[in-house]
């Protein structure tokens, strides 16, 4: 049925890594925003493919941590790499501050997951115990 629900998903929504249709247009698209949007979909996909990346690497930095008994937060390193990126937003002509939103983001990303690794290793070893 057309407006239905599929999935339980809401009206109108469509899911991750559907394709929406198109609405009927009545102007063309001009190649230049067909051509802007592509640019955008490709530096989108690379933006994921870095991130899924810079995961794996806190992963292995949250098992390291985890193993030498280290706090899942450093809160000078997260200072160092947050001035250190508002330099590099700034040097490229990005607000600093939407670099630093970023990059809050992640780390709380990241301590979130180290945190859930220690209390993994902590649980094995009580069930070791």
């Amino acid at each position: 049925m057309v407006g239905s629900p599929v999935d339980g998903a809401p009206v109108g929504s469509v899911p991750l890594g559907a394709v929406a249709a198109e609405p009927a247009r009545s102007q063309p698209i001009p190649a230049e925003l067909v051509s802007a949007r592509a640019s955008i979909d490709n530096l989108d996909a690379a933006l994921v493919h870095l991130l899924a990346e810079r995961f794996k690497i806190t992963r292995r930095v949250g098992r390291i941590k985890a193993a030498a008994g280290l706090p899942p937060a450093d809160p000078g390193r997260e200072a160092e790499q947050i001035a250190r990126l508002r330099q590099l937003a700034q040097d490229s002509d990005l607000d600093p501050e939407l670099a630093e939103k970023f990059l809050t983001f992640i780390v709380r990303e990241v301590v979130r997951h180290h945190e859930r690794l220690q209390a993994d290793d902590h649980r094995a070893d009580w069930l070791a115990g």
